[in-house]
């Protein structure tokens, strides 16, 4: 079985092998269509059960598949997000919209946008105020979401609501059509000069009460299937890209002499140490998953290395580009296209969005060392 799949991947990748576009539009294009014939032939979704249509893969050969698709540097999947609502709806959702939702998501047909951060609840979640009123078979949803990922370009929100009173007891967990009367959309702008996220505007939109995943009021912890999926099972796959970009790196550094410096050295050695520390933090994190345990602890910890990994290694860069990093990717002379400026910028939000770094040490202390409550308990 294992040979049978990895030779039809291999083959697959084959076939649809070739550069990417350099333009933003293209690239998404094509990533959308590479993942809707991936599906197509049975070869999506490595660790989701055959029933909700993956692979059913056990965790070696989970990392096997990531392997060749980094490898043969396959595009990836246009919606990240994505497969952090699916996991979700396989564990809570109702058979209905299992089936509705997991093929498109998977086709990537319909693109998914996270709405939890709010203008007054980012890292503490449970003081969200969008609230979702009952009215009828509808739930009048009236709020405000912030810093939403593809929220320009998504077709579904996942996002918590509050249906209760106030804390978690009264948050619940809503599919919310972006296109629905009431929705609107404000990208905003980055340091990169794009527009990545985006606040959106909730003005009593009503959203079908079969929308909702599992009970009212029990979306809080839904929310953590969502959010344990995302700081976990999603580094199994950026074990090897990480790797690659990594060795990239060295590469550069060995093209330009950078390396020949003494302190550059020693600084790309830190790299590669890194890298190794959040490979083996990836696979606890992941094992956790796997035992059907929670994984908030061991991902606030893979999280915090991820982050700081990610800014170390673009500072590492610049250094090895030199002089050239003031360049911009529209920039002819650019190295690479500006990519290791670009990265540089992008991850000055890495210790910041899905939970700062200082949230995550937090966690850490009290769930994995035992450290009393910094909110005054233990």
């Amino acid at each position: 079985m294992v040979a049978d799949w990895s030779t039809r991947l291999r083959e697959f990748l084959a076939a649809h092998s070739g550069r990417p576009p350099r333009g933003k539009e293209e690239r998404l294009a094509r990533a959308r269509a590479f993942h809707a014939d991936l599906t197509d032939a049975g070869l999506a979704a490595p660790g989701w059960p055959v029933e909700a249509g993956g692979m059913g893969l056990e965790l070696a050969d989970q990392l096997a598949y990531h392997r060749e698709m980094t490898r043969a540097r396959a595009p990836k999947h246009p919606c990240g997000l994505s497969f952090i609502v699916a996991p979700t709806l396989i564990e809570h959702g109702t058979p209905e919209q299992r089936e509705r939702f997991l093929r498109p998501i998977l086709r990537a047909d319909e693109l998914w946008c996270q709405g939890f951060s709010e203008p007054g609840a980012g890292s503490d979640l449970t003081a969200l105020s969008t609230r979702a009123v009952r009215d009828g078979d509808d739930y009048v949803v009236t709020g405000q979401k912030v810093w939403t990922s593809m929220g320009d370009k998504a077709d579904w929100m996942f996002a918590l609501v509050r249906t209760g009173g106030l804390g978690p007891a009264g948050i619940s967990y809503l599919l919310l059509p972006m296109d629905a009367p009431g929705v609107t959309v404000r990208p905003l702008r980055d340091i990169t000069g794009g527009a990545h996220f985006a606040e959106v505007f909730l003005d009593e939109v009503r959203v079908p009460v079969g929308n909702l995943v599992g009970e009212e009021n029990g979306g809080w912890a839904i929310a953590r299937t969502s959010l344990g999926h995302e700081r976990a099972t999603a580094f199994l796959a950026d074990e090897f890209r990480y790797r690659r970009i990594v060795d990239e790196l060295f590469a550069l550094a060995a093209t330009t002499g950078a390396s020949d410096d003494p302190v550059v050295r020693q600084s790309l050695a830190r790299v590669e140490e890194r890298a190794r520390i959040l490979a083996a933090n990836s696979r606890r994190a992941l094992d956790t998953v796997l035992e059907g345990g929670d994984p908030g602890a061991a991902a606030s910890v893979n999280r915090l290395v991820k982050a700081e990994f990610e800014q170390f290694l673009h500072e590492v860069a610049l250094r090895v580009v030199g002089p050239d990093a003031v360049l911009g990717s529209a920039a002819a002379e650019a190295p690479e296209h500006g990519r290791w400026t670009y990265g540089y910028l992008m991850t000055r939000s890495s210790t910041i969005g899905a939970g700062t770094a200082e949230i995550q040490r937090n966690t850490i202390a009290e769930k994995v060392l035992g450290l009393p409550s910094h909110r005054g308990g233990t």
